[in-house]
């Protein structure tokens, strides 16, 4: 891959579509294709199609996706595998039909067990029954998985799949229905921040940007909703933070501009090495993660502390956990040379920063 080659970017504008589009603008690649979702649906096979045989791209990533966290997979369970199988098939298929040399798939790490050893290795994939609260999303990614392997094996295609762990940077969604952990907790610590400090005002202009607060949310803050309350506060004069679940399960968290530095490490390596995942018995398959989990509370803790909100925080344990652990063996990407550098209250920083400055 060198500084003049035609790179496609499927997803462009998402969490980890924008990455790899500053990262690869930065280093100086002149020849970017991009396409809006209002410009190409890639759930539509003839569309995807045209596009493929008149851009001709050489490389490309593959990075759009139908996301969402624990509520939104249980509320749209049909959508997630539905919208990932057909973006990934017509993705692939053409990638293939018109001879692109090297396509790189971005998986997540949701692929593993529920119950999988940990750290979770890639020979572990399809070793056991998967997450309940994520299945048709993991389903989708696996079929991705081997749908690349199985091209591999009769084509003779180059198309590696990446594995992340749980990732946050800027572009995230913070809508507090669909949104993942990370930044969840940084909207709900910002809230109530803003209740502690009375910026109704505020509020108002975060729920018209960053979308509608949920009425447990607004009743843990204080904030005004005609639902009964629920949730009573510990402390009725101060607003306080309400997060799913236990609290106990461990996360693992990279920041998306690491994931794009080790997408782009992956793409430039030398046929010598990067031929090596590909024959009929490997499925390939790579793990990216930073190697270290911590357990919700002590991200929540962090990311309290990060936001400036010193107040109480409280756990819904009706709500569900989801799996207990997932952590990723990164030896193999270690051993190609390739290590996060962005450590994770750095990383909080400066997606809060993002969240603050208005995109």
């Amino acid at each position: 891959m060198n500084k003049n080659s035609s790179i496609y970017i499927a997803g462009h504008t998402g969490l980890v579509g924008s990455a790899l589009h500053r990262r690869l603008n930065a280093d100086g690649y002149s020849n970017l294709i991009v396409r809006n979702h209002s410009d190409l649906d890639l759930t539509r096979q003839a569309d995807v199609e045209v596009f493929f045989h008149t851009e001709r791209p050489e490389y490309v990533f593959l990075s759009a996706a139908k996301v969402g966290g624990i509520l939104a997979n249980s509320n749209f369970p049909a959508e997630f595998i539905h919208q990932n199988l057909a973006i990934q098939t017509n993705v692939i298929h053409e990638a293939w039909r018109s001879g692109v040399k090297r396509l790189l798939f971005l998986g997540s790490s949701c692929i593993y067990p529920r119950k999988c050893p940990q750290p979770m290795k890639e020979e572990y994939l399809l070793t056991g029954p998967l997450e309940s609260t994520n299945e048709p999303y993991a389903v989708a990614k696996i079929a991705g998985i081997k749908m690349c392997h199985s091209y591999n094996r009769q084509y003779g295609t180059r198309y590696l799949c990446t594995m992340p762990t749980n990732l946050y940077g800027p572009n995230d969604n913070f809508d507090l229905e669909t949104s993942h952990v990370l930044p969840a907790m940084i909207r709900k610590f910002h809230l109530a921040k803003l209740a502690e400090q009375g910026d109704w005002e505020a509020i108002k202009k975060d729920e018209k940007k960053y979308g509608a607060i949920p009425d447990e949310t607004k009743q843990s803050i204080g904030y005004k909703t005609t639902v009964s309350s629920i949730f009573p506060k510990t402390d009725d004069s101060k607003p306080s933070v309400l997060l799913w679940g236990s609290g106990n399960p461990k996360r693992e968290l990279l920041h998306v501009d690491d994931l794009a530095d080790a997408c782009v490490f992956l793409c430039k390596l030398k046929e010598s090495v990067y031929g090596g995942f590909f024959n009929k018995n490997r499925t390939p398959l790579i793990n990216i993660g930073c190697g270290i989990d911590r357990t919700i509370k002590e991200i929540a803790k962090i990311t309290a502390e990060v936001v400036g909100y010193k107040g109480d925080v409280r756990w819904d344990q009706d709500k569900p956990d989801g799996i207990p652990q997932k952590l990723l063996d990164i030896s193999q990407v270690k051993k190609l040379g390739w290590e996060r550098k962005i450590v994770l209250k750095d990383g909080i920083q400066s997606v809060y920063k993002w969240y603050l400055n208005g995109n």
